[in-house]
């Protein structure tokens, strides 16, 4: 898929966006692309201190933005992951004021995983159009 290698070119040339938003049916892209983000954003010294991961279930969008507004310590950036991020579908409408200006000493990663947002909502046009937004389409395999 050529989305999934430009973005992973795109943080490897240091063009880090502030918020990845990964969707959609195909789970496999979307975990490569956070397991590559939660290993490579920081040296292993600093995540200690600067590496959130959340699970969709366990969270709230207001936690998800309180931790993502907080300074990273000791460290240029800070890395907030969120598994599970379809558990939030009914409250993710929610991350649109945060998503319009994005603490920029973070990265925020949503793992939205067998959904999609709907199109006509505006959260979902400020996500597309602001930030990395990835979706994940179910691949074919012909044999």
């Amino acid at each position: 898929m050529e989305e999934v290698v430009k973005i992973i070119n795109d943080i490897k040339a240091g063009n880090i966006k502030p918020i990845y938003f990964l969707m959609g049916e195909e789970p496999y892209y979307i975990d490569r692309i956070t397991e590559y983000l939660e290993e490579n954003l920081l040296t292993e010294d600093e995540k200690g201190f600067n590496q959130m991961v959340l699970y969709g279930r366990d969270t709230t969008i207001d936690d998800i933005v309180s931790n993502a507004k907080r300074y990273p310590m000791m460290a240029e950036r800070q890395v907030v992951i969120v598994k599970e991020a379809q558990e939030l579908s009914r409250t993710i409408d929610q991350i649109e004021k945060y998503a319009e200006n994005p603490q920029p000493t973070t990265v925020l990663v949503f793992a939205y995983k067998y959904k999609t947002l709907d199109k006509r909502k505006k959260v979902t046009k400020t996500l597309e159009k602001r930030l990395c937004f990835l979706k994940a389409k179910k691949c074919m395999i012909i044999r």
